[in-house]
């Protein structure tokens, strides 16, 4: 079964707007797992443990879950998150598939349509959830 690390924003100005982040990262699992792979959701390690441990130490402990995972789905406003953002790069360099919520992903000079907002982005990622 293939393992897929869902990235998107965590961080917010209040507990109410982390807890929705949380939600929409959760929301986002549920269909990773209806299309056949097991979601891996970081914002869900760590949804109550705000302030307690540096930010470096998160962002060092959800790369080496990211390595260890066959692919990554990012969520909607995945840009506009600093650690959603390092997490693709990471997802690079580490050579693992790359998956959007919706939209299209440049990649390598490339423009993919693989958003799961299209029925075609949807099947591509069943079948290869399935593979």
């Amino acid at each position: 079964m293939k393992v897929v690390y869902i990235a998107g924003p965590y961080s917010g100005p209040n507990a109410w707007a982390i807890e929705q982040n949380v939600r929409r990262a959760e929301e986002v699992g549920l269909f990773v797992a209806e299309c056949g792979a097991m979601p891996l959701i970081p914002h869900t390690n760590t949804r109550f443990f705000h302030g307690l441990l540096t930010e470096a130490f998160w962002y060092a402990g959800t790369m080496e879950l990211l390595k260890r995972c066959d692919g990554i789905m990012l969520i909607n406003g995945w840009k506009e998150s600093k650690g959603a953002v390092a997490e693709y790069e990471g997802a690079i360099e580490f050579g693992k598939m790359i998956f959007v919520q919706s939209g299209v992903l440049t990649f390598s000079g490339h423009i993919f349509d693989c958003g799961m907002d299209t029925p075609s982005g949807v099947e591509l990622f069943k079948k290869w959830c399935r593979t």
